[in-house]
């Protein structure tokens, strides 16, 4: 069996964002070699995430909206964790929400998606540098 890990660094401008990272993913999975196994990408950050779905505009405004009723960034004062000085309680919940990682299957030296997928970084406390593993398996 051959592994391979990378990460990939962002630093988005914004407080929050997504950002489609698919093209990354097939550039490891290009330099890996490895033809069948599995792709695991990872957020290595508490207040950041990585999940799967559409990149389609609209669904990232939904997003947007959802979460912040979910979790509102403001008042800040209402949440406990930010008793520390911080102020990103909401890109905690939020990221708990969007989830930490994804792992697709590699078939025939392609991400075995089904319609539509492409993997996402989702950033819910932006503005410094945070990274995501990239870990791939197989043969």
């Amino acid at each position: 069996m051959k592994t391979y890990r990378k990460e990939l660094w962002f630093n988005l401008s914004t407080r929050r964002g997504f950002v489609n990272i698919t093209p990354e993913i097939k550039t490891c999975l290009a330099e890996s070699g490895i033809r069948e196994g599995l792709v695991l990408v990872n957020a290595m950050h508490i207040t950041a995430s990585v999940f799967i779905n559409d990149d389609e505009a609209g669904l990232h405004q939904d997003y947007e909206r959802w979460l912040e009723k979910l979790a509102p960034h403001e008042p800040v004062s209402q949440y406990g964790h930010n008793e520390t000085g911080e102020d990103n309680a909401d890109a905690h919940l939020k990221r708990q929400v969007m989830g930490r990682e994804v792992v697709v299957a590699i078939t025939a030296g392609k991400l075995d998606f089904g319609p539509w997928e492409q993997i996402f970084y989702g950033e819910f406390d932006g503005r410094r540098r945070k990274r995501v593993l990239v870990k791939i398996i197989g043969e």
